[in-house]
Formats: C-alpha cells, sequence, structure tokens
C-alpha cells in the first residue's frame, strides 16, 4: 500500500505519469483460536494465525479490551498472535 503514489519519467523536455494504487488484501485467519480448559493457578496460552505478518492484534474478553499486565502477556511472532493468561481464576472463563 506504501508504494501507491504518482511516478513519473523525465526526458528534459517531456515527461510521462501513471498513478499506481495498490489494493491491500485482507487479513484472514490462518488458524483460528481454540477452546481451552486450565486449572484454578495455572498459566494459558491462546494462539491464533493470520494471514499477514505484523499486523496489529486487539485482545478482548468479552467486550473489554485487554491490556499488557501481570496477568496478561501479549506476544506476535510474524503471523502467530499468542495471548498468555497468568493465574487463571474461574472469572477468567
Amino acid at each position: 500500500k506504501s508504494d501507491s503514489d504518482t511516478y513519473s519519467c523525465d526526458i528534459g523536455d517531456a515527461q510521462s505519469r501513471a498513478k499506481l494504487t495498490v489494493q491491500e488484501t485482507p487479513v484472514l485467519f490462518k488458524q483460528e483460536l481454540q477452546n481451552e480448559e486450565a486449572k484454578e493457578g495455572k498459566q494459558v496460552r491462546l494462539t491464533c494465525e493470520l494471514s499477514k505478518p505484523g499486523t496489529p492484534v486487539k485482545w478482548m474478553k468479552g467486550d473489554t479490551v485487554l491490556y499488557a499486565s501481570e496477568k496478561y502477556e501479549f506476544k506476535q511472532h510474524g503471523t502467530v498472535a499468542e495471548l498468555i493468561i497468568r493465574d487463571v481464576k474461574s472469572v477468567d472463563a
């Protein structure tokens, strides 16, 4: 997408111009989140894989956006996004 712009070829007395528009491909899930079960007090890792590396991910519990903390850790390596939930409690279900 960042290559979208007007390009030109200049020969001194004349110039030719063209506009390049690059359409982004939509980001899709290659692997969706899977249901997990955990014992209270343990750690859980939720993982999904995206079709495009470096895609920003927003993790949510219900309608609440999660933020990095002692409880929640986010990792992203290429196309794989992970949420680690520490010391799970029944309220985390």
